[in-house]
């Protein structure tokens, strides 16, 4: 009986998922391109993220009630940005789940979600930045060019997906460019789409997925910090949270 639901589940979902975005991809895109021929450039690409952000609450949206997701905002959640947003990283999912945010933001990706058919062409227009294809110093330059337009940056500085739901170590380029940049750093914690779907697969199983915003941490806070001393202080607030997580369950 459990292997016949999550096979209705998979069926309904990915079904669901073609359709959905075989109507709301061409929608959003022509709505993008009309509204650009009477906006100025910047206003045009915070429409089309925006538009991102919209196509991903109505992906996630669509295996309810089977899988739930839930928002937690225990920082200030809507207060002026932008915000260098650091996450752990446990499920191909997560790129999608950022679409809780309600900051106009762009993801710093590896090669692969770029290859995407579609997705990836999408995410190159939008602005999201591959970090194996350039030097540090172009990242810093883009990345402090992004938030000097007020976007936001969302880093998984983990690399790769957990395998295991543990805190894998930290790369260190989201603390390099918030030294150089001195935007507020927000911790982000995802917990419950470990097997939403398991690493190596796409099945989906259900569950409830939480993204849970934890207090920002300003420049007062880290300036004195160096990059490796401030890594290390974001990687203890996120596994601490994890870890009372799962205590609670």
């Amino acid at each position: 009986m459990r292997c016949l639901k999550l096979y209705v589940l998979n069926l309904y979902f990915y079904t669901v998922f073609l359709l959905a975005s075989g109507v709301v991809i061409p929608t959003l895109t022509l709505f993008v391109a009309l509204t650009r021929l009477f906006q100025t450039q910047r206003r045009a690409m915070k429409r089309f993220r925006r538009s991102i952000s919209l196509y991903g609450r109505i992906i996630t949206s669509l295996p309810y009630p089977f899988i739930k997701l839930r928002y937690e905002p225990r920082g200030a959640d809507g207060a002026a940005g932008p915000f260098i947003f650091v996450s752990n990283h446990q499920s191909a999912s997560d790129a999608f789940l950022m679409c809780v945010l309600p900051d106009e933001a762009v993801q710093i990706v590896n090669v692969w979600p770029f290859r995407i058919p579609v997705l990836g062409l999408y995410a190159k227009f939008s602005g999201y930045l591959n970090i194996r294809m350039m030097s540090p110093e172009e990242f810093i330059r883009r990345g402090s060019q992004l938030l000097d337009e007020r976007v936001s940056v969302i880093f998984f500085p983990e690399g790769t997906r957990s395998t295991d739901g543990s805190l894998g170590s930290f790369h260190g380029a989201a603390f390099r460019l918030a030294l150089a940049s001195r935007a507020s750093v927000v911790p982000l914690c995802i917990t419950g789409n470990g097997n939403i779907p398991p690493k190596g697969s796409l099945l989906l199983r259900p569950g409830t997925i939480t993204v849970r915003r934890l207090p920002a941490i300003t420049w007062d806070e880290y300036k004195n910090l160096t990059a490796f001393a401030f890594k290390n202080r974001v990687w203890k607030i996120i596994d601490r949270e994890l870890s009372t997580t799962e205590n609670r369950t």
